[in-house]
């Protein structure tokens, strides 16, 4: 049997009204996100999805494909504290989350926050860091709290780490660990503008040069209101059916030989219930910004590249073949029946 959304469409109008005002701050948002930057219309979707669904975001990509910018633009747009943190190989887990310092003045220590502390946080070529430090971000992710010299100290109500990363074939890179990598929920790899998006960034450069760079008023959305639609978020309808179909995508990336022979030689590990819950709630945010209170199955099909990519792992004779997490993925999507 096909889903069919018109079973779940329930109070047509009733919703509409309800939705309009909770919806039109995010829509504000988005127009203002996408102002600034030209292109990369999937990492602007992407990064409201992560602030809808509480998550984090990784992307990936060369430098200067406005990662930075992007993130930089969203903090902007909202009533929020942003911090960028730069890694570097000499870095130490106190850089990241703060530390006791003496003051002799009055005779103890006092905690000095960290960057951490802020409720947007960039935190820029995360790989350059080695793993201690990289580690340090793992109870701030997943808890938002962290634990310094036995002191835990609870982050703000509204927390998003993006973290951007050189791709690993770069010199002077550190692999994340498995377990940092499953807390961000979903990863989004760059490639390069267009020409017509290039062009257009050229123009904007040569217009700012000029004096003639009129930065557009942002959204301003506050933290009650992100806390409201993340609410809005959390209510919106899934199907069993869809549920189950989430299970199975999942279920698949561990039992790939089920559903096709060539996959059971790409992968070597399969993603953890982690992404189970990722994927539903990245799409109940796609299906919010697309003005549902249902979650149709393209929404899952979207999402599930960049919820999965990240959280399985390919073998040894896929990376030697070439071939990509996304592939894999686009194979399972392939063979795995839309309910």
């Amino acid at each position: 049997m096909r889903y069919d959304n018109r079973h779940y469409f329930q109070s047509p109008a009733t919703f509409t009204m309800q939705q309009t005002s909770s919806r039109h701050p995010i829509a504000n948002l988005k127009t203002h996100l996408q102002r600034t930057i030209v292109g990369q219309q999937r990492l602007v979707e992407r990064l409201l999805i992560t602030i809808l669904t509480e998550g984090h975001l990784l992307v990936e990509g060369v430098p200067g494909l406005a990662k930075t910018t992007a993130v930089r633009t969203l903090a902007a747009g909202m009533a929020l504290r942003f911090q960028r943190i730069q890694f570097t190989p000499d870095m130490i887990p106190g850089d990241i989350t703060g530390t006791d310092i003496f003051v002799p003045a009055d005779g103890h220590f006092r905690f000095i926050e960290g960057p951490i502390f802020h409720e947007i946080v960039l935190a820029d070529e995360i790989n350059r860091a080695p793993p201690k430090v990289q580690s340090a971000l793992l109870e701030a992710m997943q808890e938002h709290q962290v634990t310094v010299t036995g002191t835990t100290r609870k982050l703000p109500d509204v927390f998003l780490v993006m973290a951007t990363q050189n791709p690993i074939e770069q010199e002077g890179t550190y692999p994340l660990p498995e377990a940092q990598l499953d807390r961000f929920i979903m990863k989004v790899e760059l490639d390069y503008p267009n020409a017509d998006e290039e062009l257009e960034i050229l123009k904007r450069e040569t217009a700012r040069l000029r004096g003639g760079d009129n930065a557009p008023t942002h959204a301003a959305l506050s933290a009650n209101e992100i806390l409201a639609a993340r609410h809005a978020v959390n209510q919106l309808y899934i199907d069993p059916m869809l549920e189950r179909y989430i299970v199975t995508l999942v279920g698949a990336t561990r039992d790939p030989k089920r559903w096709d022979d060539e996959l059971a030689t790409w992968l070597s590990r399969g993603a953890s219930p982690r992404a189970t819950l990722a994927l539903a709630r990245c799409a109940r945010a796609r299906a919010y910004l697309a003005d549902r209170d249902f979650v149709e199955p393209a929404d899952i099909l979207d999402v599930a590249a960049d919820v999965l990519n990240h959280r399985i792992g390919m073998s040894f004779t896929a990376r030697a073949e070439g071939i990509r997490p996304a592939q894999a993925i686009a194979r399972i999507l392939e063979r795995v029946p839309i309910p």
